[in-house]
């Protein structure tokens, strides 16, 4: 079992500083035909899951997003939409609602110009987020304040534990988990050993944060902890309230 929590904690060694980004364990170079700096994960068979990753992803449309329309040409089809907990949006002159829950602006856009093709003639659409789901980290188990905390700016993990009250007298901060989204169904888990970056300075262990990771210090020694696990499986470790 050491053995393993060794090879997972190298693993996060080898990487540099997450809408809802991911590096594998290696990087193969971007091909030609490649629109997007991706890695996929390792074949199948390993117990990893093929996917396609991409680095600094846009962020995508939520339930409860405030967008603003404004058509070009035509600006009396401007108009203000509120994403409906379905992921739905009603819009001026069109009879179906569209979808655009999880879509990116650009996405989203393109979508308005299919509703509206047998409404305007190649319409020019603009789409300006109001009010949106603000960027957050979120930190639990052996901390000061465990809790839901805006990520403002260039966070890495040891500034989130510090924003969180700092580590508590019982915590393994040579053992802190990363929990990072990897696909709609799965979180990535990295093993970090910030008492290392603390005594030792070594920055390289010490991540960026992205949108949405969650941190949890234990207080004992973990045995084993698989590198993904299913995003329902999280309030073993975190209060579902801040979930």
């Amino acid at each position: 079992m050491l053995k393993q929590i060794v090879s997972a904690a190298l693993f996060v060694i080898t990487l540099t500083g997450f809408p809802k980004s991911v590096r594998s364990q290696e990087e193969p170079a971007q091909t030609n035909n490649s629109k997007q700096t991706a890695v996929s994960a390792p074949v199948a068979g390993n117990g990893d899951h093929p996917q396609l990753h991409q680095r600094n992803r846009r962020y995508r449309i939520e339930s409860g997003d405030i967008l603003e329309l404004s058509f070009r040409y035509t600006p009396e089809f401007d108009q203000e939409v509120t994403v409906q907990p379905d992921g739905f949006v009603q819009l001026k002159g069109v009879p179906n609602d569209v979808h655009i829950q999880g879509l990116t602006v650009p996405e989203v856009i393109e979508s308005l110009k299919k509703a509206y093709v047998n409404v305007l003639n190649d319409p020019v659409i603009s789409v300006v987020l109001r009010d949106f789901e603000k960027p957050y980290f979120i930190a639990g188990g052996q901390v000061g304040k465990p809790g839901k905390y805006d990520l403002r700016g260039t966070t890495t993990a040891t500034q989130a534990i510090a924003i969180a009250g700092g580590f508590s007298d019982f915590s393994k901060s040579s053992q802190v988990l990363l929990f990072r989204h990897y696909s709609d169904d799965l979180v990535e888990v990295k093993v970090l050993n910030l008492n290392r970056v603390l005594k030792d300075k070594t920055y390289r262990e010490d991540l960026q944060l992205q949108p949405g990771d969650m941190l949890f210090v234990p207080k004992t020694f973990m045995a084993k902890i698989d590198r993904f696990l299913p995003r329902t499986s999280l309030g073993t470790y975190f209060s579902p309230a801040v979930l």
